[in-house]
């Protein structure tokens, strides 16, 4: 073996050095005048920023490993090829991690005040950005590290503010007063889709409401003409029935609401109704969003604690009253006995007395969807405040278009039809957030009424010169800033060299819950500010799922860190795992139980591509390695075949990463570089390359040295540094000229590897003919070393060439002492002559009829139309295995008989949960199968059950 290859596979110390030869190489950089000067093809992604909260986890692991393997395609293919990296502020997010950790030194934000609480947010950034980006280097991200880009850049900032201006200007940013989802825990406002609606049981409590003893007529007649959620209090006077979740809020009620065309009511409406617990009496009106058939048909209307309720107030004219504070206790607003009452107090308190008064009319328990905060999953609730919002509709519909005319595609395609319906009904987006962390609103206001929108800070009010203005106090959505990354990591709105060569990208890689937080916003902004959509792929990989297939999480307890699995098994036995499980619109599935075996596939794969590559380095030698053109006539048929094998899964690679099958090109590397280079064709040329000089020698060096450079090649994006590390030992063919690093070698092209359809049928008929000997040894237990007599019918005239020819290989691969061939079938010999042999062949066998008299015993395969036979009589004890058949038999039926005992139980099937039946289905279907599978295995014995 080279003694400067050391004999076992250290990634630890191996893959810190080589990333450093690639940072030293520059050749992540990637420079723009390729692009405009020299006519290069860009290919180009943004990475989706990681927030700067907390370290990294195995969904950035698959996100980075899989935009790496693209880019280091690309890169390989002659593209200009650029990843920018970056951060995310993450205005919440961090905001609320810093708190917390000034919590822990006794310190409140609002004591310490705004300007060194920011100074305190920046001091935790510093500390945990760089951190993030060393994190993305040590699973080999190969970014260009001098664009590293941050959301609160000064760049990045000017650029969110010269948006603002923008859409402010075209009427597309408005400030107003409108119900928004509010999280009293961050204490700030939400987009839609920051609040995620979750299924929870909760109770529907019928609340009653007195009517004014002046309308006791009219009540008693609508309640004659059907109006079941009239009754009587016991003091004679009528009450009507509402419905509701959250009795607390009925403090804020300003209205009864009713359809207008429900018969049933139409004399009430415009009635007053008493609001208990409040002293007021409130309307009852009518409007088209009451849906007269659920329920009593009426409905309380509690505009500052409800969207519906807030659209028919604005429609009716109704007032609406806060009862909820930015705390989510009880407001001033309501009666003081109930103030600063935590909700969940006031919705005790609020039926206790009603309760009292004998105004709680029952209750029962329901399934409701409930908004909770994504960031920290308190409880949203729905607020009346004065916010800055965005219209949606005018943005949304260039770039719904962008989708309908092929501008961007989606996959999985399903995603697009997704994102068709969320922009079709977008609404507006509240982009306000009462934070300290982020981008300040760059709007300005001023006593004399006047709204200063600027890029730079203003000193004075232009309208009436005073110095007296004061900055909005809030700041932007984080995602705000976040869409603006594919275009403003570039300099914009400055035009420059970057922008022109490198916008717009190619590919957005992200997960499917972030589509419209943010793939879909980067597409309207794209669109907007430069005319065309910032990428024109998306693809939306799966989630990292533990075994149970829950999503990992810290709560949880179930996640891994990368960064373990890259010290334990190496980057790229980590990277391989996750790629090869990643198969379009699936999730990935890790048991975070046992690491060690999680990754084990990949830590495998690396080491057998080291032993293969210092094997195949060893076996060259240090003699020149011939030319192609200088062995071509030398050529056996297991080199044209590994040829056209390299062939096939150069383009099946190269297809795969197109549609961004994934998991496709991991498996189709797997059994080529381990299945067909590393146990077919090393073993083929063993002998060869250990032989005499000669031409035979130098074809099977050149063929293995083409092969093993371009195996490595297509393998470099999935597992970047163990294939760098061997191809750097790789001796170079006389006339090739080499390039200074495998990440910047050509992709392999198939010019050269072109489908050799004769010698795939030969060696492929010699592969499956080892294989059926060496399966044939695992299933009877013959011994490893024992030699064996194979009969062959149907063979065509070549194959009895070839395996005579191939007699010494025969044997050290397989043990093969002797092969018969026949032209018709031998699986039924019996005694007889089984045809004119080949090479060194027996032309007959002395096996016996097995107890039937029917034939000999032995094993038996039809491959590739030949028909294949082992006599089994003196290479095994045959009693002794057909006894141990039957027991076999026996048990598994005994196995099969209790599953299918349990799938007739009525009771199992019913009550058991439905993946427990289906598992169990699957088990007796299986068990039928082996059942069969040991019949026929017993029937080649000649046994019988």
């Amino acid at each position: 073996m080279p003694p400067d290859i050391p004999a076992r596979l250290d990634p630890k110390s191996l893959e810190a050095a080589r990333y450093r030869e690639w940072l030293d190489g520059g050749y992540f950089r990637a420079d723009p005048r390729r692009v405009l000067e020299e006519g290069a093809d860009p290919y180009v992604i943004v990475i989706p920023p990681p927030n700067v909260t907390a370290v990294l986890h195995m969904g950035h692991g698959l996100n980075a490993s899989v935009q790496d393997v693209l880019v280091r395609w690309m890169r390989m293919s002659g593209c200009a090829a650029l990843w920018v990296p970056g951060t995310d502020h993450a205005g919440i997010a961090t905001q609320n991690v810093v708190e917390r950790r000034l919590a822990r030194r006794g310190i409140d934000r609002h004591r310490l005040g705004r300007e060194r609480f920011v100074e305190e947010v920046w001091d935790f950034v510093r500390e945990t950005g760089p951190r993030i980006l060393d994190q993305l280097r040590a699973i080999g991200a190969s970014c260009d590290w001098d664009r590293t880009c941050f959301t609160l850049d000064d760049g990045l900032s000017r650029a969110v503010r010269t948006v603002f201006a923008h859409l402010h200007s075209k009427g597309l940013v408005y400030r107003g007063e409108y119900l928004i989802n509010w999280c009293s825990r961050c204490r700030t406002a939400l987009s839609n889709e920051e609040a995620e609606s979750r299924e929870v049981t909760g109770m529907l409590w019928n609340l009653r409401y007195p009517l004014d003893l002046r309308v006791s007529e009219r009540a008693s007649a609508a309640h004659a003409d059907g109006a079941d959620s009239l009754g009587r209090l016991p003091d004679g006077r009528w009450y009507l029935t509402v419905s509701t979740t959250r009795p607390e809020t009925m403090l804020g009620d300003t209205g009864v609401a009713v359809h207008p065309e429900d018969e049933r009511y139409s004399a009430l409406v415009g009635t007053e109704v008493e609001l208990p617990l409040t002293g007021r009496s409130i309307p009852l009106v009518a409007d088209e969003h009451v849906n007269p058939d659920f329920g009593s048909g009426m409905v309380k209307v509690t505009p500052a604690h409800d969207p519906n309720d807030f659209e028919i107030a604005r429609r009716i004219g109704l007032e609406s009253l806060s009862v909820l504070d930015e705390d989510g206790r009880v407001s001033g607003a309501a009666p003081s006995r109930f103030h600063a009452l935590a909700s969940g107090e006031a919705r005790k308190a609020v039926l206790d007395e009603l309760d009292a008064l004998g105004l709680v009319g029952g209750r029962e328990e329901i399934v409701h969807g409930v908004p909770h905060c994504y960031r920290c999953d308190t409880v949203v609730e729905p607020r009346l405040s004065k916010q800055w919002f965005v219209r949606m509709k005018p943005l949304a519909e260039p770039a719904l278009r962008a989708w309908r005319d092929g501008e961007v595609t989606f996959t999985p395609k399903r995603w697009g039809k997704v994102y068709e319906h969320w922009m079709e009904n977008i609404r507006d987006w509240c982009i306000s957030r009462q934070l300290w962390w982020g981008h300040r609103i760059p709007v300005w206001y001023c006593g004399c009424g006047e709204e200063i929108v600027a890029l730079e800070d203003p000193s004075c009010c232009p309208a009436c010169g005073s110095s007296d203005i004061e900055q909005d106090p809030d700041v932007l959505d984080t995602w705000f800033s976040s869409q603006l990354w594919p275009f403003s990591v570039f300099g914009w709105p400055e035009r420059n060299p970057d922008l022109e060569a490198f916008y717009p990208g190619h590919t957005m890689v992200t997960a499917p819950e972030i589509l419209f937080f943010w793939v879909a916003r980067m597409i309207m902004m794209g669109i907007e500010f430069e005319g065309e959509a910032p990428f024109s792929q998306v693809y939306l990989h799966g989630t990292v799922r533990d075994a149970l297939g829950r999503k990992m999480s810290k709560s949880l307890g179930n996640g891994i860190d990368p960064l373990e699995v890259v010290e334990s098994h190496g980057a790229d036995a980590m990277r391989y795992t996750l790629i090869s499980q990643c198969a379009v619109g699936t999730d990935i599935n890790l048991d975070h139980t046992n690491v060690e075996s999680a990754f084990a596939s990949g830590r495998n794969f690396a080491n057998k591509i080291w032993n293969a590559g210092r094997f195949a380095i060893g076996a060259l030698g240090d003699d020149p390695i011939l030319g192609r053109g200088r062995v071509e006539t030398h050529l056996r048929d297991e080199d044209r075949w590994i040829l056209s094998r390299t062939g096939a899964a150069t383009r099946s690679v190269t297809r795969s990463l197109e549609r961004f099958r994934l998991h496709e090109v991991a498996e189709t590397l797997y059994r080529f570089f381990w299945g067909e280079l590393c146990d077919w064709y090393l073993e083929l040329v063993k002998e060869r390359l250990k032989g005499e000089a000669g031409a035979d020698r130098e074809a099977a060096r050149t063929t293995l040295t083409t092969v093993l450079d371009l195996g490595l090649r297509l393998l470099h994006p999935l597992m970047p540094f163990v294939t760098s590390e061997v191809w750097s030992r790789l001796p170079t063919r006389e006339g090739d000229e080499r390039a200074p690093d495998l990440m910047v070698a050509a992709w392999p092209g198939v010019e050269d590897l072109r489908e050799d359809l004769e010698a795939e049928t030969r060696v492929g008929t010699l592969v499956e003919v080892i294989s059926f000997v060496r399966r044939m040894r695992r299933e009877y237990g013959a011994p490893a070393h024992s030699p064996v007599e194979i009969h062959v019918g149907g063979a065509p005239a070549w194959l009895g060439e070839m395996l005579g020819r191939d007699r010494r290989r025969l044997w050290r691969l397989a043990r093969i002492e002797k092969v018969a061939f026949s032209e018709k079938a031998v699986s039924s010999v019996t005694g007889q002559g089984a045809g004119q042999g080949a090479g060194d062949v027996r032309g007959s066998t002395d096996e016996r009829p097995n107890a039937q008299g029917a034939r000999a015993a032995g094993a038996h395969a039809v491959v590739g139309g030949l028909d294949l036979f082992i006599p089994l009589s003196g290479l095994i004890d045959i009693e002794s295995e057909i006894a141990r058949l039957t027991r076999m038999i026996g048990d598994v039926e005994g196995r099969l008989a209790g599953s299918g005992r349990r799938l007739a139980n009525p009771g199992f099937v019913s009550k058991a949960p439905a993946a427990v039946v289906d598992k169990e289905r699957r088990r007796f279907e299986e068990l039928g199968k082996e059942i069969a599978g040991l019949r026929e295995k017993l029937e080649r014995l000649g046994g019988a059950e």
